[in-house]
């Protein structure tokens, strides 16, 4: 639930006019998820490039809206399904996002809208401890140019992967992974409408971690108080992502010290974004996990935080709250870290969720 750009590093460039959100979202299904056969574990985690900071070319007193232990398997994603009238102009239900707080077993989320009048992005969360097999999924999404991408991807994305893990088989859950995404992206494509959103997702079950993203949301581990990313921000500036974007006749260039895909993105990768979908994939990296007991909590969030907050500095100041003997209160970490942000300057919206792996184990 929360959007992207701020003003001195907009997704898009300064030029671009940002669409009105959307007003509607609809209530998750049920899923499965079965990894019979893990793999191995892993000997390391991948540490981000940018873990100091945003990468440059060189290199209010909102309506709160809380929600406390809602019914297990009952959790809506998107904007927390809030049902509205159609009649009801879209700013009114828009106001109702300004701030959102979810608390539930396993994980917490806490979403504060910046600057702009629409909230963009959005969230999934849907976990199940029924019998012996806890198994979850979660996903943040930052939408750009409106708030339809990162709606129609907290809406679709889960159950796209879910039929490619049925049609493929346990064992291939990597490429369930990119096909769910690429599926998702080809059906908002259909839908003529504006804009784009980056996605981080992770699925919990049988013991492991696995965590996709396109675009810029970015997971980061708790692991023994060391911060360890999950995975890397998909940016124009990234030499990969830029000989790629050229390899496609397409160009980075750079616009108040950030790079842009054309001039006009500063993401490489995500789902919609149909002007510049030559270039701008919904392929995502995905990277499999086995949970070990140092593995303490996940934070994703939007770039809303990682633009002014590190990777440890996030995990230094929500380890307390995580980790407690006494009593756990990941909600307030969520709300500290957004807070964090917001005083160093972040116009942008922002999301965290923060994740409870040690439940899951």
């Amino acid at each position: 639930m929360c959007t992207i750009a701020i003003s001195n590093s907009p997704v898009f460039s300064p030029s671009s006019r940002v669409s009105p959100s959307s007003c509607s979202s609809s209530p998750s299904s049920s899923f499965k998820f079965r990894l019979q056969k893990p793999p191995p574990p892993v000997s390391g985690l991948i540490r981000s490039s940018n873990d100091d900071g945003p990468t440059s070319c060189s290199s209010t007193s909102p309506t709160l809206l809380k929600r406390k232990r809602p019914t297990r398997l009952d959790i809506p994603i998107g904007s927390l399904s809030f049902s509205s009238d159609r009649s009801t102009p879209c700013a009114t239900v828009e106001d109702r996002w300004k701030e959102v707080e979810v608390d539930e077993d396993g994980y917490s989320v806490y979403c504060k809208r910046g600057r702009r009048e629409a909230m963009e992005d959005r969230f999934i969360a849907k976990v199940d401890f029924n019998g012996q097999k806890k198994q979850a999924f979660f996903g943040v999404f930052d939408g750009h140019g409106g708030s339809k991408a990162a709606e129609f991807a907290s809406e679709n994305l889960q159950k796209n992967i879910q039929k490619e893990v049925e049609k493929r088989g346990e064992t291939e859950i990597v490429e369930a992974i990119k096909q769910g995404y690429l599926t998702t992206d080809s059906e908002f494509l259909k839908q003529e409408q504006r804009g784009g959103a980056c996605c981080v997702t992770a699925i919990i079950n049988s013991g492991n971690l696995v965590v996709s993203n396109a675009g810029d949301c970015r997971a980061v581990v708790s692991r023994g108080g060391t911060a360890e990313a999950l995975t890397s921000d998909h940016r124009p500036s990234r030499p990969d992502e830029k000989q790629r974007i050229e390899s496609l006749g397409g160009y980075v260039d750079c616009s108040r010290g950030v790079s842009r895909v054309l001039g006009s993105l500063a993401v490489s990768r995500g789902i919609g974004d149909r002007s510049l979908k030559q270039w701008i994939t919904a392929e995502p990296d995905t990277k499999i996990f086995k949970l070990m007991p140092e593995f303490e909590f996940l934070i994703m969030a939007s770039d809303g935080l990682w633009e002014k907050v590190s990777n440890q500095e996030a995990v230094d100041l929500a380890r307390p709250f995580c980790t407690s003997t006494d009593k756990l209160d990941a909600i307030s970490a969520c709300k500290k870290l957004v807070e964090l942000s917001v005083s160093r300057g972040s116009f942008d919206d922002t999301s965290v969720m923060i994740i409870q792996l040690g439940q899951f184990c």
